[in-house]
């Protein structure tokens, strides 16, 4: 997920075909980085950041909590916040562990507890006035966290497939929640290859609908 405002721009997860997106896009900007969690389709991607460290002239700082930033320092142990003495081209990164909400530019940023695999969080996004929830893998979530997100402008959330899944939402638990949350707008993500797209938004309710590669929305 790529958010800009006219004070800054970041991203959410470097995928593995993170390179490819921000060329496919023209995305030519990003400040931050924030990490949901550590598994590899979220975080593959994150050495294609070094170009942004150029374009920036500088560091780049990526958000996320404890568990997540150890797992990937682990991962990325090269990585760091000064330049190699050798001269060798790598991304530059000011890593940050959070617990409680922070600020990207002007936008608000809160972290939400989310229950999938050892550790995920999701994140509240206030900004102008408008309130956007994503929440991309998702086994389901404590009720703080609904409330948090509770008439959200938008909600962005997982939905993987039509059967139960031990660590994902299956539709009728995503709908569930979205009834809880009652949000302005939905946007179901992380589907299985076994939804199809219009088959699956034709049943949806009219504030539900399915996301696909290259939607954007202007708040």
């Amino acid at each position: 997920m790529y958010v800009r405002t006219e004070e800054a721009a970041f991203v959410i997860d470097t995928s593995p075909d993170f390179r490819q997106q921000v060329l496919d896009l023209g995305i030519e900007r990003i400040d931050a980085v924030l990490f949901t969690h550590a598994h590899a389709d979220h975080i593959l991607g994150f050495d294609d950041i070094r170009r942004f460290n150029t374009i920036k002239g500088g560091v780049i700082p990526a958000y996320g909590d404890r568990v997540t930033i150890e797992d990937v320092r682990r991962i990325f142990h090269y990585i760091g916040n000064k330049p190699s003495p050798e001269g060798l081209y790598r991304p530059l990164i000011e890593f940050v562990k959070v617990e409680a909400p922070f600020m990207v530019g002007k936008v608000s940023v809160t972290p939400l507890e989310v229950r999938h695999g050892r550790k995920m969080t999701g994140y509240l996004l206030q900004y102008a006035g408008h309130r956007i929830g994503y929440v991309p893998d998702c086994a389901g979530m404590p009720d703080e966290t609904v409330e948090i997100l509770k008439s959200v402008d938008v909600m962005i959330i997982d939905a993987l497939r039509y059967r139960p899944h031990p660590a994902h939402l299956c539709l009728d638990e995503t709908l569930a929640l979205l009834d809880r949350i009652r949000a302005r707008q939905s946007y179901l993500i992380h589907l299985c290859h076994d939804m199809d797209h219009a088959t699956l938004e034709a049943g949806l309710p009219p504030s539900v609908l399915v996301s696909y590669d290259g939607l954007r929305l202007r708040l």
